[in-house]
C-alpha cells in the first residue's frame, strides 16, 4: 500500500533565506507576532506561519515518515498568491516559488510531486508560467485561489487560461488565500477558515458549472480542496435553482448535479460519516488523500484516520490512499 498527499504545503527555504534579519524577499517580510510564530507580512497583508512550514526537506521527508505518507504533491503557501501584488511581482514570487519545489522534486522524485503557483491577476502571464513548468519542468499541475481580486473563474478573460490547463493537462488544484466569504460577516471564532473554506469551494463548484466553463473544457482537470466544502450536500438546491433560470440564460445545459464527477475532492473532511457521504455522491474513484500539511487544520496522523475506518472498504481506501493519484498524475 502507499500514500500520496495531493494537500501538502510549501514555504520555500529561499523565502526563509532572504527574511532572515529583516530581509526583503521580492518586497515581501517578516517578523515574530505577540506569541513568538512567524508572521509572513505581504503589503497590508499578514499570514501567521506555523513552526513546521520552515523546516528542509530533510526535516519534512523524517516527518512523512513518521505520518506513513509516501508522496507529497507539493504546493506553495497560498500566502504567495499575490495576486494583488503588481504582476511583475507575482511572476517572480511564482517563479522563485516553483522553481524549488522542482528542485524538491528533482532531488527526491519518489518522494515528491509538483503542483505550481501562478500570476493569476495576469490571465496571459498564468499561462505562461503554466506552460513553463507543465513542458519544461513536468509539473503535474497548479494551486489556485477561488476568486482573483475579487474576480471568480468563470469571467470570459480567464477562459484562456482554462483552455490552457485542459491542453497541458494540468491539475487544478483550488485552494482559498486571504479572506473568504464568511469574512465580510464575521471574523471571529476561525470562522472564516472551518466555515469560509468550504464556501468558498461550493461557490467556486457552481460558478464553474452555471459559467460554462465545464461544458467549455470537457477535459479539464480540477480538485476542490476541503471535500469540496458544502457542494455535495447543497447540489438539490442548485439543481432546483437551476430549473428555475429561464432556458435561454443557462451556460449550463445540463443540471449542476450531473457535473459532480467531473471534479476531484480531497479527503480533508475531518469525520468518517462526512468522508462516507462524499464517497456515496461523487464515487470513490473521485476521492483523494490530503492533509493540509504543515497547517493548523491539518489532520491528525491523516493515513491512520483513512485505515481505521469501518465505514470504508479495503479497495476504497487504496483508492483513496493512492490509486486514484497514481492513475491521475501518473506517480
Amino acid at each position: 500500500m502507499r500514500s500520496i498527499d495531493v494537500h501538502a504545503h510549501v514555504t520555500p527555504q529561499c523565502y526563509w533565506r532572504a527574511t532572515e534579519g529583516g530581509g526583503e524577499w521580492h518586497g515581501l517580510r517578516r517578523e515574530q507576532g505577540a506569541r513568538g510564530r512567524e508572521v509572513m507580512i505581504s503589503g497590508s497583508s499578514r499570514g501567521q506561519l506555523p513552526p513546521r512550514s520552515s523546516w528542509t526537506p530533510e526535516q519534512r521527508l523524517a516527518d512523512m515518515d513518521s505520518l506513513g505518507v509516501d508522496v507529497q504533491v507539493l504546493s506553495p503557501y497560498a500566502g504567495f498568491y499575490n495576486y494583488e501584488l503588481p504582476t511583475a511581482t507575482a511572476k517572480a514570487t511564482s517563479v522563485d516559488c516553483n522553481d524549488e519545489i522542482n528542485q524538491m522534486t528533482t532531488t527526491w522524485p519518489d518522494r515528491f510531486a509538483s503542483l505550481g503557483t501562478l500570476p493569476m491577476q495576469d490571465p496571459a502571464a498564468a499561462v505562461a508560467e503554466l506552460e513553463r513548468i507543465m513542458v519544461q519542468l513536468k509539473f503535474k499541475g497548479a494551486m489556485i485561489d477561488d476568486k482573483i481580486n475579487g474576480k471568480m473563474l468563470d469571467e470570459p478573460e480567464y477562459l484562456p487560461f482554462w483552455k490552457a490547463a485542459e491542453q497541458l493537462g494540468a491539475l487544478i488544484l483550488f485552494h482559498q488565500g486571504g479572506d473568504t466569504v464568511v469574512a465580510s460577516r464575521i471574523k471571529k471564532y476561525h470562522l472564516p477558515n472551518s466555515i469560509g473554506n468550504l464556501a468558498d469551494r461550493t461557490l467556486t463548484f457552481a460558478s464553474l458549472v452555471f459559467g460554462g466553463v465545464m461544458d467549455a473544457c470537457p477535459d479539464l482537470k480540477i480538485c476542490f480542496s476541503h471535500g469540496g466544502g458544502y457542494t455535495c450536500y447543497g447540489i438539490g438546491r442548485m439543481d432546483r435553482g437551476w430549473q428555475g433560470i429561464p432556458e435561454a440564460d443557462r451556460l449550463n445545459p445540463n443540471p449542476p448535479s450531473t457535473y459532480l464527477r467531473r471534479f476531484y475532492y480531497d479527503s480533508i473532511v475531518y469525520t468518517e460519516e462526512a468522508l462516507r457521504f462524499l464517497i456515496d455522491q461523487v464515487g470513490v474513484d473521485r476521492v483523494v488523500f490530503g492533509s493540509d500539511w504543515p497547517y493548523d487544520m491539518a489532520q491528525d496522523w491523516p493515513v491512520s484516520w483513512i485505515m481505521e475506518m469501518e465505514s470504508i472498504t479495503q479497495e476504497e481506501k487504496d483508492a483513496i490512499l493512492w490509486k486514484n493519484l497514481e492513475g491521475l498524475l501518473g506517480i
